[in-house]
């Protein structure tokens, strides 16, 4: 189900190859839509692959890892990490809670579980960090429904990306515009953030 979140990064690196003439980019046929970029399910007034600048934001983040089968329980959790020690720390986000996927295979993902904050808390110990979001030009998107669900997302990101011949950067931000801790699944709102080369 999670087929093509799961070669999100090779795909992207496969197109750039694509673009600076290193070869075609040949998309598996479970990559390939039936036509020009159709966008996901969702509110009409929905950007798909507005262009975006993403402000540097300070963030208290806990990097991980985790594997496909089992994602968005691996993200929650983390996402729950963080809010506890800001919690304790008695400090509010300063916006909505975010993954950056760092790197992706077959079977699984690195990430880093963020929450923008004002400014940096003294963090002591622990494996809960302060550090800054990426930044610089990207496009947005956004999807919604179950997390599931969103492999149909990035099916069409990755036909836009390549119609459009666009280089990706080796990561991409899941933003939870509704708190996936306290949201029910379906009710899911992410914007997807693809920084771009």
């Amino acid at each position: 189900m999670k087929a093509l979140r799961r070669l999100w990064l090779p795909l992207a690196a496969a197109m750039v190859f694509g673009a600076i003439g290193l070869g075609p980019l040949v998309l598996p046929a479970s990559a390939q839509g039936p036509g020009p970029n159709p966008p996901p399910a969702g509110a009409p007034a929905d950007p798909f692959g507005a262009e975006v600048t993403l402000p540097e934001k300070t963030i208290v983040y806990l990097a991980g890892s985790g594997l496909w089968d089992s994602a968005f329980e691996t993200i929650t959790a983390a996402l729950k990490s963080v809010a506890t020690e800001l919690n304790r720390q008695g400090v509010k986000p300063n916006g909505p809670p975010m993954i950056i996927y760092t790197a992706t295979d077959d079977t699984g993902f690195q990430f880093e579980a963020a929450a923008p904050v004002a400014q940096a808390p003294n963090l002591t110990a622990g494996d809960v960090k302060v550090g800054k979001s990426p930044t610089g030009k990207a496009l947005k998107f956004v999807h919604r429904g179950s997390y599931d669900a969103m492999d149909t997302t990035y099916e069409a990101i990755t036909n836009y990306l390549d119609d459009k011949r666009l280089e990706a950067r080796d990561l991409f931000i899941e933003q939870y515009m509704k708190d996936p801790l306290a949201t029910p699944e379906d009710d899911l709102i992410i914007e997807v953030y693809v920084p771009l080369k």
